[in-house]
């Protein structure tokens, strides 16, 4: 797991129309992301039915992405 840098969060911001300006309760603090391996670290210790399934869809969205 990593943390946005400024550049990455104010371009990551700029993205997501829905998301009010930092006066008006927007997200103020840069995000933590996983990388594809944190991902596949992180289904391998949880092991419910909705951890599973949604670690599944996040990796084949990396997949989409990177394939």
């Amino acid at each position: 797991m990593f943390q946005l840098s400024t550049a990455e969060f104010e371009n990551w911001r700029s993205q997501i129309v829905t998301s009010n300006s930092a006066d008006n309760m927007g997200i103020r603090r840069r995000p933590h992301a996983f990388t594809e391996q944190g991902v596949a670290m992180l289904s391998s210790v949880l092991h419910s039915d909705c951890a599973i399934e949604v670690n599944i869809a996040i990796l084949r969205a990396f997949v989409r992405l990177w394939g």
